[in-house]
């Protein structure tokens, strides 16, 4: 590194040369099923949907009394549906501001992992979109696996938003599982409890990391009813069987199972979280209701008291809010086999007209390119990354790879994030302080065709990208020459200079402000988000600001007194922990960076 003296004369232009180089770098009548093929959008407005019960109510009396089920409206009427969790507040869109990356919007494909191919997004209904995403098991903290589903498939809703769907979103809560118990009986609390804790701590989660409220989030303990309407279907159809009050899907009466995860039948083994039951005629077969045990939850069945399996609770409420035809059914690749095929099993036992358009399919997440687990002692919650990485940088890290690859979970790749947030958060904050400065309501409505360009060829890569299977990392790349072209008119002689370059900054600026509004990636404040990276960054770093002011102060003593190799040290042990020095006429401050033994293993990487 070049000593104090060297970069005497070159602090003013520091900055600037930092800059290049960033810049380089969404009626419930299940218990007849009769119109189980209607789209869900096929008639408006729905009326009220209601629970309809047999002509002998007494198997469901106990259910009722348990727990009265709120009268669901249409799903598009959703307000009420919604938990009174924290959210995130809807994006909203001025036209004005849209013109540029908006019509003629172009087909929307998207890899159906059916198919095995890209496809042409068309709806069943026009310009209405239903996309059920499998929720949690919400037994504990979740972990960034979980981020990038979640994080994913925000970004799918916010860009149909985008192009002007109506969209029902559909995301569940797993409060019934295997899991839930085991970990309620080792704390000695009550499951559903626990489980409802679980549900509220991921609905912060969520809220921090930006993703918008589902249109509905059903929990499984409320649709009980449900649920036992369908299994019931299900075994007048043929596909079931009852074992000592146990009710199992028979794979052998449903030819087409494998047809999602490309299995023979005899590869597989049971989609059961516990271990195989010998009672079974198949090994195969999987759990639809299971008998009630001692200390577990249950509720009153037509085969005795019990609970629901893992998979019956996502064909039931997806059928509740969506029926069986329906566009979208998402969740992570782990969820191909046994869920997502036991899913469709289910489904189309219970209605033959039962069809998803689309599954659609997010990769892992390593860690140091190892499988994340618990047993290797590299799982990391939601709450241990954003409590030193800002939730903007993860949500960043998240959407920097296309969703189907794999992505690594690293520091190095979280403090890239983080940099690289900084950095286009600092630009706009600066960009947005120049145009508070002047009377917007004047400017002239065109622009300098240089910049006309630099808009409409980011406006050609976010939808050419956005419409190829949600290409995120290609528009990331693509925010470098519009954010670049900001810094020039803000810092440059000659951009300073430009003509009409008001009208310019607020025309570049509105674009990207637009694009990651899209991505989530949009603050409430710029300055505040700012401030918060900062405070990340010190966290990591173990210091205090009025450390870092300190030894900023040493710094300038240290030249005053041309002791060079002594300010070097400052300068060299700060930014070995993430904190650049900034020189400049105006004094010296400072800024979040890559700590400096991670940036040479970014150069060594291969």
């Amino acid at each position: 590194m070049e000593s104090d003296r060297s970069l005497g004369n070159l602090d003013a232009k520091q900055e600037n040369s930092q800059r290049a180089g960033e810049e380089a770098t969404v009626s419930l009548q299940m218990g007849t099923l009769l119109k189980c093929y209607r789209p869900f959008f096929s008639v408006f407005p729905f009326p009220p949907r209601m629970i309809q019960l047999r002509s002998n109510p007494s198997a469901h009396a106990a259910i009722f009394r348990r727990k009265k089920l709120p009268s669901l409206t249409h799903c598009f009427s959703v307000s009420s549906l919604r938990s009174s969790h924290p959210s995130v507040a809807e994006p909203s869109f001025d036209k004005s501001d849209c013109e540029s990356i908006k019509s003629p919007s172009p087909e929307l494909w998207l890899y159906n992992t059916m198919t095995r191919r890209k496809e042409v997004f068309k709806p069943k209904v026009e310009g209405k979109v239903g996309m059920y995403v499998c929720g949690v098991t919400a037994y504990d903290l979740s972990h960034i696996g979980h981020a990038r589903v979640y994080v994913n498939f925000d970004v799918l809703y916010r860009y149909l938003k985008h192009l002007e769907f109506e969209v029902c979103y559909v995301r569940n809560f797993t409060d019934v599982d295997d899991k839930i118990i085991a970990r309620a009986n080792e704390l000695g609390v009550d499951p559903i409890s626990l489980s409802h804790r679980y549900c509220d701590e991921f609905s912060q989660d969520m809220v921090s990391l930006n993703c918008l409220p589902p249109s509905v989030e059903p929990r499984v303990s409320e649709h009980i009813p449900q649920i036992i309407d369908l299994i019931e279907q299900i075994i007048n159809n043929g596909y079931a069987y009852i074992v000592d009050g146990d009710v199992y899907f028979n794979v052998e009466k449903f030819p087409e199972y494998g047809q999602l995860s490309k299995r023979d039948l005899e590869d597989n083994r049971a989609g059961e979280r516990v271990a195989i039951d010998s009672r079974k005629k198949n090994p195969a077969d999987f759990a639809l209701w299971k008998s009630a045990k001692q200390g577990e939850p249950s509720w009153e069945s037509p085969w005795g008291p019990g609970r629901p399996g893992w998979h019956i609770e996502c064909s039931a409420m997806s059928a509740a809010y969506l029926s069986y035809s329906f566009d979208i059914h998402g969740g992570g690749i782990d969820l191909i086999f046994p869920h997502h095929e036991n899913e469709i099993a289910q489904s189309c036992a219970a209605c033959k007209k039962s069809n998803i358009s689309l599954w659609i399919h997010n990769g892992f997440v390593t860690v140091n390119s190892e499988k994340m687990s618990k047993s290797l002692g590299n799982f990391f919650t939601i709450r241990q990354v954003v409590d030193l990485y800002h939730p903007m940088a993860l949500r960043y890290f998240l959407i920097g790879a296309h969703y189907r690859s794999p992505i690594n979970y690293s520091h190095i790749q979280l403090e890239s994030a983080s940099d690289r947030v900084f950095y286009i958060y600092e630009t706009l904050h600066e960009c947005e302080s120049i145009l508070y400065q002047h009377d917007l309501t004047n400017m002239k409505d065109s622009v300098p065709p240089d910049t006309l360009d630099i808009i409409n060829k980011f406006h050609d890569v976010f939808v050419a990208s956005m419409s190829d299977d949600l290409h995120t990392p290609v528009v990331l790349a693509a925010l470098s020459d519009p954010l670049k072209v900001i810094n020039d008119l803000l810092h440059t002689r000659k951009g300073r200079k430009q003509n009409l370059r008001i009208e310019s900054l607020s025309a570049i600026e509105k674009s990207i402000r637009n694009v990651l509004t899209i991505l989530g990636l949009m603050p409430s404040s710029y300055s505040e988000v700012l401030q918060q990276l900062r405070e990340k960054a010190l966290k990591r770093a173990k210091l205090t600001e009025d450390d870092v002011f300190q030894k900023i102060k040493e710094r300038g003593d240290a030249r005053i007194n041309k002791e060079y190799e002594k300010s070097d040290a400052i300068r060299n042990d700060l930014a070995a922990l993430g904190i650049a020095l900034m020189d400049s006429p105006n004094g010296t401050t400072w800024r979040p960076s890559i700590p400096l033994s991670l940036q040479e293993q970014q150069i060594d990487a291969p």
